[in-house]
């Protein structure tokens, strides 16, 4: 099993720790860790000091690991943060103009849609405040689990701004555009149990225990049919965009496909044999 690798005698940097070579790598600026395990799990960490602003740079890393995980995909991703904060939002030291604010949203953008992308089951584990464009990374992926002392909210109407970073857009396509607008017009920050309650958490968990849950739940899914999953995943999302129609077709699309994957062979045989749930995949 993979470790993440800390700061402590390495050189500043992205810390990636891949299984199938054993090599840590450096990529910059210690704002984001990636650590592959053994259980096809990929952990990636944000790591930016105590309030993990999300500054352009920590961004833009995230995007290039995002790719790099869309590359060469694991079985399932967790991405999580610091214990008290998960991401406080965006480094505001960097905020200016329209033109700076293009800049930011666009970044934020590509970054949420890199997340989103990853053809693979992406959990984030929100430990503390997702506050901005924190709650807006957390959004971008498949599925949320909190620890009890989470904090999610879009506060940026407190500043005389917006949500820049896909909060109007994803957070009303997860809670409701009634809710959506009460939260990003207020600035409301919502806890755990409410948030569970909204459909912006879809679990909760004592906060020790949140790390061990997501990994946990990934590694199950990492076990999985992975060429169903990516189809199951892009068509659910492809189809949210779309009339139901449209969408119906991308599943019979993607339903044909399927049955090229040795996957499907193996997991009908096996049900044919043995019943529901003993198959083992090779995930191709």
């Amino acid at each position: 099993m993979g470790t993440r690798e800390g700061a402590k005698g390495k050189p500043p940097g992205v810390i990636v720790v891949d299984d199938r070579d054993g090599r840590a790598c450096n990529t910059g600026s210690m704002a984001v860790e990636l650590e592959r395990r053994d259980d096809g799990v990929a952990v990636v960490t944000l790591a930016n000091g105590k309030v993990n602003a999300l500054s352009q740079a920590l961004l833009t890393e995230l995007g290039e690991i995002a790719q790099q995980l869309t590359d060469h995909p694991p079985g399932a991703v967790v991405l999580t943060g610091g214990d008290r904060i998960f991401a406080a939002g965006a480094e505001i030291s960097e905020f200016g103009g329209p033109a700076e604010g293009r800049v930011i949203t666009e970044r934020f953008h590509a970054t949420a849609d890199a997340i989103a992308a990853i053809p693979r089951f992406v959990i984030a584990a929100v430990s503390g405040y997702a506050l901005g464009g924190g709650c807006e990374m957390a959004l971008a992926c498949d599925y949320r689990i909190a620890g009890e002392r989470a904090v999610f909210g879009q506060p940026e109407i407190l500043l005389g701004i917006l949500p820049g970073g896909g909060g109007t857009q994803r957070l009303a396509r997860t809670v409701g555009a009634s809710r959506a607008k009460e939260m990003c017009l207020t600035g409301r920050q919502v806890k755990a149990e409410e948030a569970l309650r909204i459909g912006l958490a879809d679990e909760v968990v004592p906060t020790d225990e949140l790390h061990d849950r997501a990994i946990a739940l990934a590694a199950e899914v990492a076990k999985g049919a992975l060429v169903a999953q990516a189809l199951t995943k892009r068509v659910i999302d492809q189809g949210l965009s779309t009339s139901l129609d449209a969408g119906l077709a991308l599943e019979r699309e993607a339903f044909e496909g399927v049955f090229h994957s040795d996957d499907s062979r193996i997991g009908v045989a096996s049900f044919l044999e043995h019943g529901p749930g003993k198959a083992s995949f090779t995930g191709r």
